[in-house]
């Protein structure tokens, strides 16, 4: 039997309802966003590391977005609104009803801490019978509640506040994610009081209500960089800043050369293949997949992006929207791409907008290329066949077609369909008017001279 089919049941419960005042947003605190993606879409995607057969988010502030949030990554998570602000053992109780009937593993994570690995999440779980606190260790445990051991069993955990010397000098620290029998957690929540200073119930106290019924206690430890919550904008800043460090490292291990990279800027799925070149000052947004040997140039901006091996971006590109680049192809400055197929080995150089579009393989977008994609109301697409050749200044008026192998003239207009071959010019034809900008000139120094 694997370890993953020989665990106990888990349920996950979130906890997300607080307003994070210290944001100074009217956005809930975990909405705010860390690589592209909601704080809460982190703590909820570090809990399905361990396929959890329930899921319960617990929101207060905003409630309805925090849910439609979450609801987005995972349809049939649970709400449970806590309605007031009264400490965390009380927040996890406002889920006790949706979990009355469940019989596992209870975890109690949290909305604004990020950064749980799934290592981290596996050993939370690997003692069904206890009740498991996540603890780190720091040198400067400052404000940390203190983590009271005794070999591997948890004494109890100790506000700093409440600490006597002894107790202060402990460098295991609480970072507040908790694990146990769901029915026994549900049990000694119940016991809860608010008899303290800020008259909350504290899910803190749980350790010592089960080692008072004589029921097993213990901490697990990850690395502090794990534990990292979110109170504040500085806060904030600083787990971008963290998880910007570690993407560029696992990026170069993996194989792509980054030039300059503190000045690259990952999202939080960013995907890169081997031998991937990806040039300085280059911004990632969410949804971005680069195969092999392709280069990103300087100052380009991707989200939503397929790129095929072999292929050269920008710089100063920009591609979204489901933007599809194929094997070899190239897009070069000042080139924005939305919602295209672009085939293998085409290329668009320069100074080029192409939306909701087709281009087949081996076509050429001379600069200034332009698909005029939108009629005020809708959308509408152009297709460009196989080699293909639009020329400079080529205005695509959509829904429209230009054939496989078929040419646009510089600077024309093409509002209809171009068959394979064809040679469209949709352009007012040149006249030359002979010595008339020499009369004409002379004309308007004259009128400016009477004018003086």
């Amino acid at each position: 039997m694997s370890a993953q089919n020989a665990r106990a049941a888990t349920a996950i419960v979130i906890l997300a309802a607080g307003k994070g005042t210290r944001m100074r947003s009217k956005h809930p605190k975990v909405l705010h966003r860390i690589a592209g993606q909601p704080m809460l879409h982190f703590a909820m995607r570090a809990a399905q590391t361990l396929q959890p057969e329930r899921m319960a988010i617990v929101v207060g502030h905003d409630a309805e977005a925090v849910a439609d949030s979450a609801r987005e990554l995972e349809p049939t998570v649970e709400i449970c609104l806590q309605e007031d602000q009264l400490g965390t053992g009380h927040a996890v109780r406002m889920a006790e009803e949706v979990l009355a009937d469940f019989d596992g593993q209870l975890i109690v994570l949290f909305g604004d801490t990020p950064f749980l690995s799934a290592e981290t999440m596996a050993n939370l779980v690997d003692a069904p019978d206890a009740v498991t606190v996540l603890g780190f260790h720091t040198n400067d445990p400052g404000r940390y509640g203190r983590l009271v051991m005794e070999g591997e069993s948890l004494l109890r955990i100790t506000e700093a506040k409440d600490a006597n010397p002894q107790e202060l000098a402990i460098t295991a620290c609480n970072s507040g994610v908790m694990a146990g029998p769901a029915k026994t957690m549900f049990r000694l929540l119940a016991q809860l009081t608010s008899e303290n200073a800020q008259g909350e119930y504290y899910l803190t106290d749980v350790p010592a209500l089960a080692r008072a019924e004589g029921l097993k206690t213990r901490a697990v430890f990850c690395d502090i960089s794990e534990t990292l919550g979110i109170n504040d904008r500085k806060d904030l800043a600083a787990a971008e800043a963290a998880f910007q460090a570690r993407a560029r490292i696992n990026a170069m291990a993996s194989g792509a050369t980054l030039v300059a990279p503190e000045t690259v800027h990952f999202a939080w799925d960013t995907a890169l293949g081997r031998d991937v070149v990806i040039e300085p000052n280059v911004v990632f947004g969410p949804g971005v997949e680069i195969e092999d040997e392709v280069t990103v140039r300087a100052f380009c901006h991707l989200t939503e992006t397929r790129i095929a091996p072999g292929a050269s971006i920008g710089p100063f590109a920009r591609l979204r929207g489901g933007a599809e680049i194929g094997e070899g192809a190239y897009i070069g400055n000042f080139v924005e791409m939305k919602k295209v197929t672009f085939g293998p080995g085409s290329k668009a150089s320069h100074l080029t907008y192409v939306g909701d579009a087709s281009v087949g393989s081996g076509a050429n977008l001379g600069a200034g290329t332009i698909t005029c994609n939108y009629d005020g109301v809708s959308k509408h697409r152009t297709q460009i066949g196989d080699d293909a050749f639009i020329g400079t200044n080529t205005a695509l008026v959509a829904p429209v077609s230009v054939g496989d192998g078929a040419y646009t003239a510089t600077g024309s207009v093409i509002t209809k369909d171009v068959p394979p071959g064809d040679l469209a010019i949709a352009r007012n034809r040149q006249e030359n008017k002979q010595g008339l900008a020499t009369r004409l000139r002379q004309r308007l120094l004259d009128q400016k001279v009477g004018k003086e």
